[in-house]
């Protein structure tokens, strides 16, 4: 008799409700970091960053920005984790754009956004990886190296996340830098501690 483990697999049902909830945290994560000026890592860093410069929503930058990852994602991590990263990439652009018509807040301490922030996004990311899913760019190259080479995702995410932060030097003041650099730590912390190589199958 086979004993070979086989990896875990979840219904349809189940992706579907676990990705909009991460898409929940996720969004709200970057609507508290948008509110007092903060960045992060990713796509998602680049977008918020572009945002600042350009006027233009964080959801149709965010979206425009990882469609060229999806052709990576579809090679080599399959169809299954690409139309996932699709459906999770989507729903956070359109919560984050759409936040402000249901949430309005008076006033947040930057350095609460960037804790609770980071945490939301963290767990919002898990939820994904644990779901043969992500958050598009950084996120697939990362999950693809941890595949490959057993390197942690959540180790490479943090160095990518903070090297894009601190390239930001000039958008933001030194202490909204720091906050945003202590946000991206602890949103990759959440990842080392939880995601472990094998638990979880991409393929």
């Amino acid at each position: 008799m086979d004993k070979t483990p086989h990896p875990r697999t979840h219904p349809l049902y189940e992706d579907v409700l676990a990705l909009l909830i991460a898409a929940g945290f996720v969004s709200l994560g970057i609507f508290l970091f948008h509110q007092v000026g903060l960045l992060t890592g990713g796509t998602a860093g680049l977008a918020l960053l572009l945002q600042q410069l350009t006027g233009l929503s964080f959801g149709l930058l965010f979206f425009g920005i990882n469609l060229p990852f999806y052709a990576l994602a579809w090679l080599r991590m399959g169809p299954r984790f690409t139309l996932n990263t699709f459906v999770s990439v989507a729903a956070v652009s359109f919560m984050t754009d759409h936040l402000n018509g249901v949430l309005q807040i008076g006033k947040i301490e930057p350095i609460y956004a960037a804790l609770i922030g980071g945490t939301l996004i963290g767990m919002g990311l898990l939820i994904m990886f644990r779901h043969k899913s992500s958050l598009g760019g950084f996120n697939i190259l990362a999950l693809f190296i941890q595949d490959r080479f057993g390197i942690r995702a959540g180790k490479l995410q943090m160095g990518l996340d903070c090297a894009i932060v601190i390239t930001s030097f000039f958008v933001v003041s030194p202490w909204l830098l720091a906050l945003s650099v202590v946000a991206a730590i602890i949103c990759n912390l959440m990842l080392t501690l939880n995601h472990k190589p094998g638990r979880y199958q991409i393929a």
